[in-house]
């Protein structure tokens, strides 16, 4: 990996410029690093070794650029240039004449240690840094337009794998770790419907990216975690990860739905999507379909279409089993589904055509 060979790099850099200084002939080096030259040499390794473990503590991101390690050691090396001019004064007038050899001692761990940061920095967060650089895009160019965050109903719902295998979406997927723990917490569970929703959830996923023309990734939310409360719901974390990238949250959950929309997060609903990809009934128009029970009101019969859209047939309950054609009255549709109401036509229960298919008055 990349970023373990620029700290192993730095290690041996550092140790080698470190050697040579204490190494110095004796009118170059204080008085107390002359006396205790390989002390020096080791408490500065141990310095080194701090910021290594320093570096360590923080999780690392994916590297998918080699232009990071560049532009992070030009801005170090900068940035080392600047802190090395701002503490010549204090070294001038705060240690006499053994000033300058403690100033040299000082320039050479910034100049080691500065870039070496800058460049770990950047590689760890180098999607954020198009902010700071416009012109530079650290990351691998994304597809489309601002990425689309799933959540675990998503997946799970399933539909968003034909969506994608229709070339209808061409921007970059992300799917939160959290949201991968919670599939596999569900997948996991002792009740058999919740396991197979579970792992139905993780085939989806698994569906997605095995499928070339899909953009999809594990997001790391160790930043929005940051951000968030720490006793923040799964939503609020969602919400706090669709905040940070710009993204828009795919999903069915009508709650999550509201609660982003009241926070100006941008929400595309699975079900809106279908709804919207319906053929659209008006009244007068007809429906056959094939009446399967009986309905919740007195004399209804209930049958579906192909898309699985609920028909609700007035006076249809002596008819039921059979294939009827149904005058649409009237549609109820929102974000839950739709509903079609309707009486039969005529009471005609020809079974001329196929279930669902519907003809012009």
């Amino acid at each position: 990996m990349l970023l373990s060979f620029v700290r192993a790099l730095f290690v041996c850099i550092a140790a080698a410029a470190l050697a040579t200084y204490v190494n110095q002939s004796d009118e170059v080096l204080p008085a107390l690093v002359m006396n205790n030259r390989f002390l020096t040499f080791s408490g500065l390794m141990l310095v080194i070794g701090g910021v290594i473990g320093l570096d360590l503590l923080i999780r690392r991101k994916r590297i998918e650029d080699l232009s990071a390690v560049y532009f992070g050691l030009l801005i170090g090396v900068l940035l080392a240039y600047l802190f090395i001019q701002a503490i010549d004064p204090l070294f001038d007038q705060g240690f006499f004449e053994d000033g300058p050899a403690y100033y040299n001692m000082m320039s050479m761990v910034i100049l080691l240690v500065v870039p070496y940061l800058s460049i770990s920095f950047l590689l760890q967060t180098k999607d954020d840094f198009r902010f700071v650089i416009p012109y530079v895009e650290f990351s691998r160019e994304l597809k489309g337009g601002r990425p689309l965050i799933l959540d675990s109903h998503a997946l799970i719902d399933g539909r968003i794998a034909e969506l994608t295998e229709t070339h209808l979406i061409d921007a970059q997927m992300l799917v939160p770790d959290f949201v991968l723990e919670d599939l596999q917490r569900i997948a996991d569970s002792g009740d058999k419907v919740r396991r197979g929703r579970g792992r139905r959830g993780l085939d989806v996923l698994s569906r997605l990216q095995q499928y070339p023309h899909a953009e999809i990734r594990i997001y790391d939310t160790n930043q929005s975690k940051r951000t968030a409360p720490k006793s923040a719901s799964h939503d609020q974390l969602l919400i706090e990860v669709a905040k940070l990238v710009s993204g828009r949250i795919i999903t069915n959950d009508v709650n999550l739905n509201k609660i982003a929309s009241v926070q100006q997060i941008d929400v595309i609903n699975l079900n809106d999507v279908a709804n919207a990809l319906k053929p659209k009934y008006i009244p007068g128009e007809h429906v056959r379909i094939n009446l399967i029970k009986e309905g919740e009101s007195y004399g209804q019969g209930v049958g579906y279409l192909d898309d699985g859209t609920m028909v609700v047939c007035e006076h249809g309950r002596d008819m039921v089993g059979q294939e009827v054609e149904v005058e649409v009255t009237s549609v109820l549709q929102n974000s839950a589904g739709r509903m079609i109401f309707g009486k039969p036509y005529g009471m005609n229960t020809s079974s001329s055509s196929g279930s669902g298919r519907h003809s012009r008055p």
